[in-house]
């Protein structure tokens, strides 16, 4: 098993938890992430370079899109070190969550850029500088070409979480900034427009707008602790309530923590006799067991309380 999961288990065992394994290694992922933040770095110092030497509008907006993706992959590295720590009495679900708080930043700075892009070059569009398209084409070459060897080494775990699934993003949208980059560099020297760099910074604009609003509305569901997606509570509730001597379920509710990583707690009300001929314990067992088989949540991650009929009455207010 890899050495994080081990803490992490171990963690959890400590504070009386069994996990199982999360899927893929979070080693895997550092590396990974680290390997994509060197080529991207590299990348970006030459294109800043670059847009000052060619005025390029599209090879300074990829520029800036570069370097918020290395930082964007540096807050992944770190996210994904930290989701390495275990849990502890304080922080019962270790950092895991690091891995959205990362994703959520990225969506966001990443929203900036385009919008940046999209406003800026609708300005140039009515008094373009002149751009050099030589160097234009040079560094929009060398910049697809290190998005290719970045995308290559995240491709693979770009699903594992919404980490990495951001960080690949902002790779895809590099890469496809640089064809535009390459794009415009090609339509200024063979026709001399020089509205072509405008139009080339507003598509990589354009392209990351969208995506970026996406991926924030994901990471901010999991953030505001709303229902899993796929996950239909209705669906749920009906199928507590088929089991024998389930008489009512209220204040059901389902978020969360991280990719993978549902939870689900309820109040089941359920007849007075469970509490006499000891079936209560077996209830228990078959409500995990129920929604573990149907809706993919582990039995470690399912809270049920067991109750009366007369004990909703107690309670100060419950949810439907």
């Amino acid at each position: 098993m890899n050495p994080s999961v081990k803490r992490y288990h171990h963690g959890m065992a400590m504070l009386g938890h069994t996990v199982e394994p999360r899927e893929g290694g979070a080693e895997t992922h550092r590396t990974r992430l680290a390997i994509a933040l060197g080529i991207t770095a590299v990348i970006c110092v030459a294109e800043i370079i670059g847009s000052v030497l060619t005025d390029s509008l599209a090879l300074l907006v990829d520029a800036g899109h570069m370097l918020t993706d290395a930082g964007g992959l540096a807050m992944a590295l770190a996210a994904a070190s930290l989701s390495m720590r275990p849990p502890t009495s304080r922080r019962t679900w270790g950092f895991v969550r690091t891995e959205v708080l990362a994703a959520t930043v990225q969506a966001a700075v990443l929203l900036a850029v385009g919008v940046y892009a999209v406003v800026e070059g609708v300005q140039r569009l009515f008094s373009p500088p002149d751009v050099s398209s030589t160097g234009l084409l040079a560094f929009g070459i060398l910049g697809l070409l290190g998005n290719i060897a970045a995308i290559a080494v995240l491709h693979s775990r770009r699903s594992a979480n919404l980490n990495l699934r951001a960080a690949f993003l902002e790779v895809v949208s590099d890469a496809l900034g640089s064809v535009a980059v390459i794009a415009g560099a090609i339509v200024i020297a063979t026709t001399g427009w020089m509205q072509a760099d405008a139009i080339a910074g507003m598509l990589i604009g354009a392209f990351i707008i969208p995506r970026a609003i996406i991926l924030l509305r994901e990471t901010s569901n999991v953030l505001l602790e709303s229902t899993p997606r796929g996950l239909d509570l209705d669906a749920v509730r009906a199928h507590i309530l088929e089991l024998p001597h389930v008489q009512s379920v209220h204040d059901l509710h389902a978020s969360q923590v991280a990719t993978g990583l549902p939870i689900l707690s309820a109040h089941v009300v359920v007849d007075e006799s469970c509490f006499y001929d000891g079936h209560a314990p077996r209830m228990l067992d078959e409500l995990q067991a129920c929604v573990a088989r149907h809706f993919d949540i582990s039995v470690e991650h399912s809270t049920f309380q067991i109750e009366p009929a007369a004990h909703p009455a107690h309670e100060h207010s419950s949810h439907s």
